[in-house]
């Protein structure tokens, strides 16, 4: 049975390159009185796996949650690409929140989901730098990749691993830049941790999520300039149940569906599904 730790804080990430796995506990844990011999029970928490994109709305999300119905949701973060493969090698979830919708259908083809699931927002990618660059952020990407200098790192995600890092590897083909920053590319497990080396200036600038690039908690470390949607395919990212998922998981995936919990993505730099 696997161990389960708390996650440690954002901004202790290592860049280590090493995806560990790490139960992230959103919201404490509470009370759901049931009529059963006259006593109080504590519900059992949900248990999913997310993609790192959604760290701090699923933060929002689940504590808002667990204010509403007294059920905890306890979320295990990385790439989806890793996720996938642990749910396939019996990671014990009962959701699987992907960042696009391929790692989902991978999952619903080998026989491991109820269904193939469902859209819950479309992603945006950001180009960020720490908050004292010098970089010319404000004129785009190919300044800023133009700017770099021989030694500088340009940070995104691990495209075999994240869906994120096929997206901004599709952008940046797509202004032909590409190649000219093979030189400068370091790439991340997944999106948090691409987003930590450029807060931490292991990297001078990067491509990651616009929901983690605009997040409060990481203001006094970085800058972001969203990028067009029109430079990658879209990022449809959705969601699924998997085989033995409790009547508990299937509310939070309904709550997640929900216009509350949409305008919560939205708030957080997401698009609404299409």
């Amino acid at each position: 049975m696997q161990k389960m730790h708390y996650v440690m804080p954002f901004g202790a990430i290592p860049a280590s390159g090493r995806v560990r796995r790490a139960w992230l506990v959103l919201g404490a844990t509470g009370l759901l009185l049931t009529a059963i011999g006259g006593h109080a029970q504590t519900p059992s928490p949900v248990k999913i796996a997310a993609a790192s994109n959604l760290k701090f709305v699923l933060a929002d999300l689940t504590s808002q949650y667990r204010k509403e119905s007294g059920v905890q949701v306890m979320v295990n973060l990385g790439a989806s690409g890793n996720l996938a493969r642990q749910i396939q090698q019996g990671l014990p979830v009962e959701q699987f929140i992907s960042a696009d919708e391929a790692w989902v259908a991978h999952l619903a083809q080998a026989g491991h989901t109820v269904d193939p699931g469902q859209r819950y927002a479309r992603g945006r990618l950001a180009l960020v730098v720490p908050i004292q660059s010098a970089l010319p952020l404000n004129q785009g990407l190919p300044a800023v990749a133009k700017a770099l200098k021989a030694a500088d790192k340009f940070a995104w995600a691990n495209p075999a691993l994240a869906p994120y890092g096929v997206a901004a590897e599709q952008a940046l083909q797509r202004l032909g830049l590409l190649e000219a920053l093979a030189s400068h590319k370091v790439l991340g497990d997944n999106i948090g941790q691409t987003t930590q080396f450029v807060a931490t200036g292991a990297a001078q600038a990067g491509i990651t999520a616009l929901s983690m690039a605009t997040a409060p908690e990481l203001a006094q470390t970085l800058r972001a300039l969203p990028l067009p949607e029109t430079l990658h395919a879209p990022l449809h990212q959705r969601m699924v149940l998997l085989k033995g998922a409790s009547p508990a998981a299937v509310a939070w995936q309904q709550y997640l569906l929900s216009p509350q919990a949409q305008a919560v993505f939205l708030r957080h730099g997401y698009a609404l599904p299409q």
